[in-house]
């Protein structure tokens, strides 16, 4: 398999495979008995192995799109495992979906909606058809966020605002609250943005404590402006300011709102020209670039905000138009897949190296589990795989320092995803060469491990006693062969934020097809939600928890001593 560069947008080349594997006829009744033959045969091959049949193999399990490049080359896998991969995902009509998908049609059909996220980043339309074109309400609403936006970076007003405080959860708080931080060397010099999720007071208070109410603005984001914690988080910043500013001011000038339910923000005290929509067809998890992302605006400036929507929307040309061997969301899904369903993963780790990308991995986790994270398929169905594996990771230098030691010899099988950017967005003299070196010397020590001949050779040069060298030998040797994909960014820019963003996106959707899931509905959150309901009026009044289960009435008798 040879590497696809496609450094030019959207020019695709097929990858060259072992001529005798691209010769071979595959019928779709045989795919998945043939991917399990390859499974077989690989595994008992290691990585140190496969790299050394093939010198070319980093060259030809790579990936280049503009300013992403991705090696996949550490990957327990062959160019004839990605062939069938690739015919397989043809076979579950992978490539139907994404036309589906493009075409507005209702593929959240648990909810019967489609799922247009793609229309938030488009820069023409009329999309997805001129029968059904959303671009207007979707550049109307991008031109009002600009101009709001830029009304708050430029200071105007008697009591320029230097504080804005992003109120939400879930997709409503993660997206933003990683991007704002991911792009914080470009953001405005004195603007202020904060993001506040929890319940608990210990996010809020401390929060409220060092804002000045006369310059701090509220941007309030629920698409239904019913969810509990945005809207207990509301209330108490409306409270503050009451409080602080006196019944006469006008809170309305203190507040913005992101919502499809006008009627019950302008209840709350939002004004109508300050409530931007959001729309039925964008889920939680995937509405970053709509109107949700208000505060990432003015943070980074509408021009900054583009770029990341024109990063996304390149990514996405090429996910619907690439064949599948060049496709690089494909390639990712069905790796995924293979680690998961054909290598027996049960998680995955996701490990940025910069600083900057610190709440990624929580961001991936919402995004891949809660879109795909079910056992029953879209038929109704029990699924007969495992979907989703465990989302997990943090920043991988801090983490050489603590999980890694389970990754090298826990004995577990942990796909990993390596982040980096090539180029520092803070440099320091000689801080970003040691980053990369760490970065890629974890790969490349998760991949080929430790023999024990070359522990003993190591210890021997530190002229240890033979005795204890044979003592520690166990200890200082590394089985290696996890498998991993390094995806280096040219640099932490807003087009390259937008196109990983939207590469895992792709990546999640194909995954959800291939499993047979609705990966845009999320019923799992539901119940908790409801149970919550139920139990908030027994928190304080005992006879309001007749008909709970004994365990959660006992856990509300002990918190009642404590309650003040």
């Amino acid at each position: 398999m040879g590497c696809c560069d496609l450094r030019q947008p959207f020019e695709t080349v097929l990858l060259s495979f072992d001529e005798r594997v691209a010769e071979m006829p595959i019928e779709s009744s045989m795919i998945r008995a043939e991917l399990e033959e390859v499974r077989e045969l690989l595994q008992w091959l290691h990585l140190r192995e496969l790299f050394s049949d093939d010198p070319d193999r980093a060259k030809r399990l790579s990936l280049s799109l503009d300013g992403i490049h991705c090696d996949f080359s550490k990957q327990r896998v062959s160019p004839e495992a990605l062939r069938l991969l690739c015919a397989w995902a043809e076979e579950s009509g992978v490539g139907d979906a994404i036309a589906d998908m493009f075409a507005g049609k209702r593929i959240n059909r648990s909810e019967n909606r489609p799922a247009l996220h793609v229309a938030l980043r488009r820069s023409s339309g009329p999309f997805p058809d001129e029968a059904f074109d959303v671009m207007p309400d979707v550049v109307a609403t991008r031109e009002r966020m600009a101009a709001f936006a830029e009304e708050l970076r430029g200071g105007e007003g008697d009591a320029p605002i230097r504080d804005v405080v992003n109120i939400g959860i879930g997709g409503s708080d993660l997206g933003p609250k990683m991007m704002t931080y991911a792009m914080r060397s470009i953001a405005h010099p004195t603007l202020r943005i904060h993001t506040v999720s929890n319940l608990d007071g210990a996010q809020l208070a401390p929060l409220l404590q060092t804002l000045d109410p006369r310059a701090t603005l509220f941007i309030v984001v629920s698409k239904t402006f019913t969810t509990q914690e945005t809207l207990l988080n509301a209330h108490t910043a409306r409270a503050w300011l009451a409080a602080n500013l006196g019944e006469a001011a006008d809170l309305r000038n203190y507040f913005a709102a992101i919502s499809s339910n006008v009627e019950k923000a302008v209840d709350f005290g939002v004004a109508p020209e300050r409530i931007f929509p959001i729309w039925d067809w964008v889920g939680g998890r995937y509405s970053l670039w709509s109107a949700v992302g208000l505060a990432l605006m003015t943070a980074i400036g509408p021009q900054a905000f583009d770029a990341m929507l024109r990063g996304a929307e390149r990514i996405d040309e090429h996910f619907r138009t690439a064949p599948f061997p060049c496709n690089l969301p494909v390639l990712m899904a069905l790796i995924g897949v293979w680690n998961t369903n054909f290598l027996g993963a049960e998680t995955s780790a996701v490990l940025p190296y910069n600083e900057s990308l610190r709440y990624f991995p929580p961001f991936l986790q919402q995004l891949e589990m809660e879109s795909n994270g079910k056992s029953v398929g879209v038929d109704g169905k029990r699924l007969r795989e495992l979907a989703s594996p465990i989302v997990w990771g943090g920043l991988g230098n801090n983490g050489q320092h603590a999980f890694f030691q389970l990754l090298h010899q826990g004995g577990r099988l942990v796909p990993c995803d390596f982040i980096v950017a090539a180029r520092s967005d803070y440099p320091l003299p000689n801080h970003h060469e040691a980053l990369l070196a760490n970065c890629f010397a974890q790969s490349a020590a998760l991949a080929f491990g430790r023999t024990e001949d070359e522990a003993r050779d190591d210890m021997e040069k530190s002229k240890l006693d033979p005795a204890k060298i044979e003592e520690l030998l166990p200890h200082r040797t590394f089985a290696g062969n996890q498998p991993s994909t390094t995806l280096l960014l040219s640099a932490i820019t807003p087009e390259n934020l937008g196109a990983l963003v939207a590469l895992y996106e792709h990546k999640t959707f194909v995954q959800g097809v291939l499993w047979g899931v609705n990966p845009f509905d999320q019923w799992g959150v539901e119940l908790g939600k409801s149970l919550a309901s139920r139990i908030l009026p027994a928190v304080r009044e005992p006879e309001r928890a007749q008909g709970l289960d004994a365990s959660t009435r006992e856990l509300l008798a002990f918190s009642r001593d404590y309650l003040l």
